[in-house]
């Protein structure tokens, strides 16, 4: 038995020197990122399901009532849903408040006609897309919404981030535009993080439920923001994890804190005024949380 185990140790500690070789190193528990914003920021926040610009208009406006600072607005639902004023609406709200906007890719497998993504072995797809037309149906949402003044993309499958990220690098797509990846697109380990980061992401969204040293071995692989839920509907489990997130920016930063989502019944919520209000609330929350217990903790300016 002391035989085997040896062995088996050993075919481990080969396994590691492998893994090392691809930058991607057993770290340990007490590990505390270095990395940083570019103006030397650890976190900034992010709002996610704001869905139009009554939504954005009332989160800002919310905001200003509680004293809050946000860094970015997401759309989850899909450009497509957008009439061209709504978009332009957006673009200009965020400017005005010097917020980042990042609107979601439109075509999905659950919008197409598949009708295994909707059987339970199915939805493993995700909300990846099918065939070639799905493909040029995607590419033609995000420009439409760069032609209107969008920068911030939210993608949620692998083969369009890599078509995209080539378009970018040609000039066929502007080169401050930024592509973030949902955690619909499941990343959950360090390898798939730096294979994303390879082919052009800007900000990554592993799945939700990642334990802080699961968040750090990301965050010593890859150099691109981690975005991280700190709640969530309860479609995606429903925990709330304020408490934790000094721990995530000591171990993951630079790091976009997603605050909001318990507000929403699912991925995609429609939400209303109030419910943009109650968001902001959110994020209030999460601040006071880091205040009382991270309090030397670097909030970027932008």
């Amino acid at each position: 038995m002391i035989i085997f185990l040896l062995k088996v140790i050993f075919m481990m500690d080969e396994t590691k020197k492998s893994l090392e070789k691809l930058g991607i190193n057993e770290i340990p528990n007490d590990y505390i990122s270095e990395k940083r914003f570019e103006d030397g920021g650890q976190y900034r926040f992010e709002v996610p399901g704001i869905q139009g610009p009554s939504a954005l208009e009332s989160l800002l406006n919310a905001c200003n009532d509680y004293d809050l600072t946000i860094h970015r607005a997401t759309q989850t639902k899909g450009i497509m849903f957008l009439l061209d004023d709504e978009i332009s609406q957006m673009v200009s709200m965020a400017q005005d408040a010097n917020i980042q906007l990042f609107l979601a890719v439109g075509p999905r497998a659950p919008y197409d006609t598949s009708a295994t993504v909707q059987t339970e072995e199915g939805k493993r797809i995700g909300y990846r897309l099918r065939g070639y037309k799905n493909l040029l149906y995607a590419i033609e949402d995000v420009k439409i919404a760069v032609n209107l003044g969008v920068r911030g993309i939210l993608l949620y499958d692998e083969g369009l981030l890599y078509a995209l990220a080539k378009m970018r690098d040609e000039g066929e797509l502007p080169n401050d535009l930024k592509f973030k990846l949902s955690a619909h697109a499941g990343c959950s380990n360090p390898a798939s993080a730096k294979l994303f980061e390879s082919i052009g992401l800007d900000s990554l969204n592993p799945v939700r439920d990642l334990q802080i040293p699961m968040l750090a071995s990301l965050r010593d692989a890859i150099d691109i923001p981690i975005d991280i839920h700190t709640e969530n509907p309860k479609s995606t489990g429903g925990f709330i994890r304020h408490y934790e997130v000094p721990e995530m920016i000591k171990a993951a930063s630079p790091i976009y804190l997603k605050t909001g989502g318990s507000v929403a019944k699912h991925h995609s919520w429609d939400t209303t005024e109030k419910e943009a209000r109650q968001r902001a609330k959110q994020v209030a929350l999460v601040r006071d949380v880091i205040e009382r217990f991270y309090p030397e903790a670097i909030m970027s300016k932008l």
